[in-house]
């Protein structure tokens, strides 16, 4: 599964947790390069996917409805006593990023960022001394502390300069090289990363209408090319072929007890009655655009409000 959606363009990917996340996607005529090493993955010159699948790691389809359509994907999980990062609390320095995913790259600082998240270390990486002087006087205190003087620089800094964002999970990471907006702009089409203070508060892996079975962490996932939107979220004209294969992966990967309540079954309590009523807006949606009308599904579940910083 892993092989073939890294084989197909309009597959997007995605590492990180609630509050912090790196995506990776690329445009279908984009130059590729492979990865140096026996990794999965590849490289464009806006970022990089690299991942060695682990033995504990598990797949979940699911689908998630939301005010314009729904969302699906795959998440790619770890049993929660297998996923565990290093939860550093402060900016810490990690030297020379030996498994970056191109050879030009590991002689780059590597700098966590000390989110403190389970799951993820969302790290900066740069070659540029600025930038490194800039993140090592700010190394052992936390980001966003009022004490630490990265925090005022960080978004001039990161416009200015664009240090590669590399967020890493047990199984793989996703770099970004791209341009990073100036405060108030738009992410860039392409791979990006966001990072969300309001969010990260909470202190959760994912958002409660993610459907993610108990003891299991979603450390990254593949987002297949959407019946309805584009990679941008972007309406376009709905492609029954793309919901169909999906579906594929759904019924292979998915909760069943939401693929039944989906297909008409019954709920008798196996899982949230959220996730449920979830189930049944998306199958009303997808049914909507089988016949030809409006697929709007009410008002949006998703929890994703919230932005402070996105790059």
């Amino acid at each position: 599964m892993l092989r073939d959606a890294l084989r197909d363009p309009g597959t997007a990917w995605s590492l990180g947790s609630f509050g912090a996340i790196a995506e990776f996607m690329r445009d279908p005529d984009e130059p590729v390069s492979a990865l140096p090493d026996d990794r999965l993955g590849m490289a464009t010159a806006r970022g990089a996917i690299a991942m060695r699948p682990d033995p504990d790691l598990r797949p979940v389809a699911y689908e998630t409805a939301s005010a314009s359509s729904w969302n699906h994907a795959v998440a790619l999980c770890l049993p929660e006593g297998a996923c565990a990062m290093n939860r550093r609390g402060v900016v810490t320095e990690l030297g020379p990023d030996r498994e970056a995913a191109r050879p030009e790259d590991r002689d780059g600082v590597l700098f966590d960022l000390g989110l403190g998240l389970l799951a993820v270390d969302a790290c900066l990486r740069s070659r540029d001394p600025e930038v490194i002087a800039c993140l090592r006087e700010g190394a052992g205190q936390p980001l966003f502390s009022p004490g630490n003087p990265i925090g005022p620089r960080l978004v001039a800094m990161f416009v200015a300069m664009s240090p590669h964002r590399v967020f890493l999970a047990r199984f793989g990471r996703i770099e970004v090289y791209a341009p990073i907006p100036p405060a108030g702009g738009t992410s860039p089409e392409g791979p990006h990363t966001h990072v969300l203070p309001k969010l990260l508060r909470s202190g959760r892996t994912h958002s409660a209408t993610t459907p993610i079975p108990a003891g299991l962490v979603p450390c990254a996932a593949l987002h297949p090319a959407h019946p309805c939107k584009d990679m941008q979220g972007r309406r376009i004209a709905f492609d029954p072929a793309r919901l169909a294969a999906f579906q594929v992966l759904l019924e292979r990967w998915g909760d069943p007890a939401l693929v039944a309540i989906k297909h008409g079954a019954e709920d008798h309590g196996g899982v949230s009655g959220r996730h449920a009523q979830g189930a049944r807006r998306v199958a009303e949606a997808q049914a909507r655009a089988l016949r030809g009308e409006s697929i709007e599904t009410g008002p949006d579940d998703e929890e994703d409000e919230g932005a402070d910083l996105h790059a």
